[in-house]
């Protein structure tokens, strides 16, 4: 998988030691490993992490930014918005596979109740 992360893997940079910056980090984590997730079509795993996610977002902006990490902040929330891209397309694509078998199903009972009543019911 390509790396999008804008954060440096190791804790060399003084600016992805401060909390914010590690919650961030640990979101964009999370998102990536919720898109793995919905690509092998486990949703309950996505909603999960969903949760963790969200909480750890909103702990992240609960203080303002401070001005050294604005850069740095602002790549990685654009990455976060292209990986919710990606997991957006593919929840999109799911929903429409089950609303076509929900259509399939549908027509599948119709036929069935059309086949007992030409046939009395048996």
């Amino acid at each position: 998988m390509a790396e999008v992360l804008p954060f440096p893997r190791t804790e060399t940079v003084a600016a992805a030691t401060s909390p914010q910056c590690r919650r961030l980090a640990r979101v964009l984590l999370v998102t990536q490993e919720m898109l793995e997730h919905a690509r092998e079509e486990d949703w309950d795993a996505v909603a999960e992490r969903e949760r963790e996610r969200r909480d750890d977002l909103r702990r992240c902006f609960t203080e303002a930014t401070p001005a050294e990490h604005g850069e740095l902040v602002a790549e990685a929330l654009a990455a976060l918005l292209h990986l919710n891209e990606e997991l957006m397309a593919l929840l999109a694509a799911a929903r429409e596979r089950v609303l076509e078998q929900g259509v399939a199903q549908v027509r599948t009972r119709t036929a069935i109740d059309r086949y007992r009543d030409v046939n009395g019911g048996r």
